[in-house]
């Protein structure tokens, strides 16, 4: 058993957050806010994500273009509900908070580039 997954197992069902809002900047390409919205992602950050507290900040890796280009995205924590631990059932909803100038080169997404809404 590796040190991670002792430190999730010894977590009681209380301890885990019921639901955790998370928002992403306002210019967050749709392409950006359906990789972030699907549920595999949602799954993804119950996986990885342990302790969580409002406002932790997270830059999470979204994808690869056909060109090589990367699109991090950085996410806050704007609301913890319930525990403090994100858990296998904890509901992950998202909301938009004020744009960042995010530029992720995804000009092979959209012919207007990355911050087409």
């Amino acid at each position: 058993m590796t040190a991670e997954s002792e430190r999730r197992s010894d977590r009681t069902g209380t301890d885990a957050a019921d639901r955790v809002v998370i928002s992403y900047p306002a210019d967050l390409s749709e392409w950006g806010r359906f990789q972030v919205e699907k549920p595999s992602f949602r799954a993804f950050l119950r996986k990885t994500r342990d302790r969580v507290r409002e406002g932790d900040r997270w830059e999470e890796f979204v994808g690869v273009g056909c060109c090589g280009n990367t699109l991090d995205v950085p996410l806050r924590v704007e609301r913890v509900e319930g525990g403090s631990y994100v858990g296998e059932e904890t509901d992950i909803s998202y909301e938009v908070r004020e744009a960042c100038g995010i530029e992720g080169s995804w000009r092979v997404q959209s012919e207007d580039g990355p911050n087409r809404a």
